[in-house]
């Protein structure tokens, strides 16, 4: 018998070797990558699984409450609902969850099923078109727990009837949600403004400071967006742990209470601010039916009326015609309104008294009188002629021979010989022409471009006047540099002539032309206008608030700061005290800078204030006929004191040129008319402006003296409650 043996395999020791590095190689790189995900990479992945299971949710604060000098509310908060379905809460059931939809829709009239699922990822919430079934499908595949709107800004009574029906409609709710409401809407829009969403510009800035957009507003106009900070107040946080649903289970961190925005008291005074709407409106309604009849064309398209206490510079009223209804945009800002709005001529969304730049007119001779006087131009016994018109031999260089250039007054039969006093109160152009620019051997050298500029500075022309409203316009003084750079001309004598009576490349703002009164009538002492009298909180204390020039807020005193709350009135300058005034030599109408600064002279003020008072008691004064005359529509004369200017502004701007109204010699004409009252002891000064509205003392006057009337009125009825009816 023979046995045999199974053959060995030959196994090389290389192949063995090969086996054993690979398995020590795949050991090698999964231990690395261990290392690398527990030990390299723990704070990232720590972080992202503690992102996965916490969510950190921002607590919206109540903003605060803007109120009038008398406590009337002009912006609050209040409720909103929205009805909202929580796709996790729905019954198991689809037939039930069906008949919920079917209640809901009938309810609400949102559609059962609308649209297809990736239609209704390209709306926002509350956008007519997705159906309830498309909307909740879409939040189950996000979040489940978290709440989708179905409708948004529901009545009361259909909120009542989504709880009534709680039991019967497991996962539908009614949501709170606050929003901005304006009480008084048109009325003060212009001053308030509006809120809307989260610019993306600024969508970083606010998420750092715990704002959420698509959720949270901000200021957009009025002191809604420059008092954004202290109105907002500070968001609250809340840190949960939720599940891989997105249900919450517990608080991680202990929450963080929202705290409330601080309020806001202005200065305004809402009874006076309806006069002011009254006055202005209807005053453009009667001329525009006047010219037009009942056609619905327009002569006066917009205006603008202020009212101040020039001592602490309280604006106590300002009406910018045409305005908007900001409680339009309380919930979202609607395309098609506000389209209509931005592309409207007119110009409705912008504040007409702070905004926009217009020639001053006559009214901005106040400028040229206080620096002529001053500067020792004329003196107060000097005659002037003043014709009805002047001619010129306008040049542009030393060597250039010139053009005769006829310069005319607003009185084409001219006013003869008057004083300096006169040339204000009956507003000579004439006379205003010689101050300005000189005249021949009878005003051998007048003010000139580059001192009137200073004046009219001083009285707060060519800058911003810092008053807490968004879009301040600045206006224009002109000098022969901004010509050459501008217009590539050198200046002239006609160009001064010109200046002089606030026409040509001179701007202003109603708010300047207003505070250069208000500064004659504080006796020289320029005021910081403001609409900010108080900042409290919600127990009605008030919060110290300071404030710089470039409009920064602080809690606490500081160099370059002036409180603002509680408001007693900032002086910023005192023309008969501070050495505002650059010093020029002047020869041959041709100025150079000495380096020296001067200040106005009290007495020049004091006869400015002269001159004004004239235009009201002189039988030839621009505002006699409306203050102390019997007339139609004033039969009694003004009981109390007043003083002012009237203003006629010719204009050529692209409206005029498209209605082909820029003829030489029949320009048409803005209306501007400023008066202070009482005269003694001034309290109250009124600027009207009329686009468009031809002769000040016929249009802007009468408004400015209805204001007038209404305010001593009512100062009679605070004073006295119950002593008269009413004031209107």
């Amino acid at each position: 018998m023979s046995s045999s043996v199974a053959p060995r395999a030959n196994f090389a020791p290389w192949r063995a070797f090969f086996l054993y590095a690979t398995f020590g190689a795949a050991f090698l790189v999964i231990l690395s990558r261990l290392f690398i995900l527990q030990v390299v990479d723990y704070q990232t992945w720590f972080s992202q699984a503690e992102e996965n299971r916490t969510r950190e949710i921002r607590v919206p604060p109540s903003r605060g409450i803007i109120y009038d000098r008398n406590g009337l509310i002009l912006a609050s908060n209040v409720a909103s609902y929205n009805i909202v379905i929580t796709p996790a809460n729905l019954p198991d059931s689809d037939g039930d969850t069906q008949e919920i939809y079917r209640q809901l829709s009938q309810l609400t009239g949102v559609p059962v099923s609308s649209g297809t699922l990736e239609e209704a990822k390209l709306v926002s919430a509350c956008v007519p078109g997705p159906g309830i079934t498309q909307l909740v499908e879409l939040q189950d595949t996000n979040a489940p727990y978290s709440p989708i709107r179905i409708q948004c800004n529901v009545s009361e009574e259909k909120a009542r009837i989504v709880r009534e029906k709680n039991s019967d409609w497991p996962g539908v709710s009614v949501e709170v949600e606050p929003i901005r409401n304006y009480p008084t809407g048109s009325l003060t829009a212009s001053i308030i403004g509006f809120l809307g969403p989260i610019p993306a510009s600024l969508e970083e800035f606010y998420r750092s400071l715990g704002f959420l957009p698509n959720r949270d507003k901000v200021g957009y106009a009025g002191v809604e967006v420059y008092f954004q900070d202290i109105l907002s107040g500070k968001p609250g946080r809340r840190v949960v742990e939720v599940d891989v649903a997105g249900q919450e289970l517990r608080n991680i961190e202990p929450p963080v209470t929202p705290v409330s925005g601080n309020n806001l008291i202005l200065t305004i005074d809402t009874r006076l601010q309806k006069v002011v709407e009254a006055a202005l409106t209807s005053e453009i309604d009667y001329w525009n039916t006047y010219f037009y009849g009942g056609t619905g064309q327009q002569r006066i398209s917009s205006g603008a009326v202020i009212a101040m206490n020039p001592k602490t510079g309280e604006v106590l009223a300002m009406y910018s015609y045409p305005t908007f209804e900001n409680n339009r945009f309380a919930r979202i800002i609607p395309a098609y309104y506000y389209n209509q709005l931005a592309t409207d001529p007119r110009k409705p969304l912008l504040n007409f008294a702070t905004s926009n730049e217009y020639p001053p007119g006559s009214v901005f001779k106040l400028s040229t009188a206080t620096g002529a006087l001053n500067e020792g131009v004329v003196d107060l016994n000097q005659v002037i002629e003043a014709p009805g018109e002047l001619r010129l031999t306008e040049s542009f260089s030393p060597n250039d021979p010139g053009n005769e250039r006829t310069f005319v007054d607003w009185n084409a039969a001219g006013f003869g010989t008057i004083t300096f006093l006169r040339c204000i109160a009956y507003s000579s152009n004439v006379c205003f022409y010689k101050l300005g620019g000189g005249y021949k051997t009878e005003i051998k050298e007048g003010l000139g471009i580059l001192r009137l500029q200073q004046y009219a500075q001083a009285l707060g022309y060519n800058q911003v006047s810092g008053i807490e409203l968004p879009g301040e316009a600045k206006g224009l003084i002109p000098d022969p540099q901004w010509k050459r750079i501008n217009q590539g001309e050198n200046w002239s004598t006609g160009d001064t002539y010109i200046a002089s009576v606030g026409q040509g490349y001179v701007l202003a703002t109603p708010l300047q032309v207003l505070m250069s009164a208000a500064t004659i009538a504080n006796n020289g002492k320029h005021m910081q206008p403001t609409v900010i009298r108080e900042v409290t909180d919600n127990n009605g204390k008030v919060v110290p608030v300071w404030r710089d020039a470039e409009g920064n807020f602080y809690s606490e005193a500081g160099q370059g700061r002036w409180q603002i709350s509680p408001n007693s009135g900032h002086q910023l300058w005192d023309i008969t005290a501070d050495p505002l005034i650059k010093d020029f030599f002047c020869e041959n109408s041709y100025c150079t800078e000495t380096g020296a600064t001067k200040t106005v002279q009290p007495y020049v003020v004091q006869k400015i204030q002269e001159g004004m008072r004239l235009a009201v008691t002189d039988s030839r004064g621009t505002l006699d006929k409306i203050f102390v005359q019997p007339t139609k529509q004033f039969p009694n004369p003004f009981p109390i004191a007043v003083a002012g200017k009237t203003g006629t502004a010719e204009y050529c701007d692209d409206i005029a040129r498209q209605a082909q109204r820029c003829r030489f010699g029949e320009w048409p004409t803005h209306s501007w008319t400023v008066v202070y009252a009482p005269y003694d002891n001034p309290e109250i000064v009124v600027v009207a402006f009329a686009y468009n509205g031809g002769e000040g003392a016929s249009v802007a006057a009468p408004i400015v003296r209805r204001v007038l009337e209404s305010y001593f009125c009512l100062k009679t009825l605070d004073a006295n409650p119950g002593s008269l009816a009413g004031c209107e």
